[in-house]
């Protein structure tokens, strides 16, 4: 009973040395499955590349590249919810992530959730404090599909008789 006092220390230095996600605590296997999804991602095979990532996940699922990797297999196939949705477990694991913040407002503006992308550019923006490509980046993507959504004809509603 003396040393309960001591319980919370013991699991803040075990939480604070383990975070999730580093690449030096990583399996290695799962480091390199997730540069085979890279390498897979860059050669234009999404669907291989998911496959990678997986791997990578199957053997350390604290891997938060593979999370964001396989996000972005899902943008170049196409389906942003599917994107946003590993992005969002990628975040779980580090809020901080950078690419993964930038790679989920591009999906969020892909399915017309501007207001939520600008949230992800606000925190890019508070975790840079300075000159930053992914809010750079960001802002570009959400100035777009701004300036197309006012251009978008409007739709005038027409009766059939």
């Amino acid at each position: 009973m003396r040393f309960t006092f001591l319980l919370p220390l013991v699991l803040l230095a075990t939480t604070a040395t383990a975070a999730p996600g580093r690449d030096d605590q990583l399996k290695p296997v799962s480091l390199q499955m997730a540069a085979a999804g890279q390498a897979a991602l860059a050669a234009g095979k999404p669907q291989d590349a998911i496959d990678s990532f997986e791997a990578a996940l199957a053997s350390d699922p604290r891997n938060v590249a593979a999370f964001a990797g396989i996000a972005a297999a899902y943008e170049k196939l196409g389906l942003p919810g599917k994107a946003v949705k590993y992005y969002r477990d990628a975040l779980a694991l580090n809020p901080s992530d950078i690419a993964a913040l930038e790679g989920q407002g591009r999906a969020l503006v892909a399915r017309g959730a501007t207001a939520r992308a600008q949230i992800n550019l606000a925190r890019i923006k508070a975790l840079c404090k300075a000159d930053c490509g992914a809010a750079t980046r960001l802002e570009g993507v959400i100035a777009k599909a701004s300036a197309q959504a006012s251009a978008a004809p409007v739709k005038a509603k027409t009766t059939q008789e």
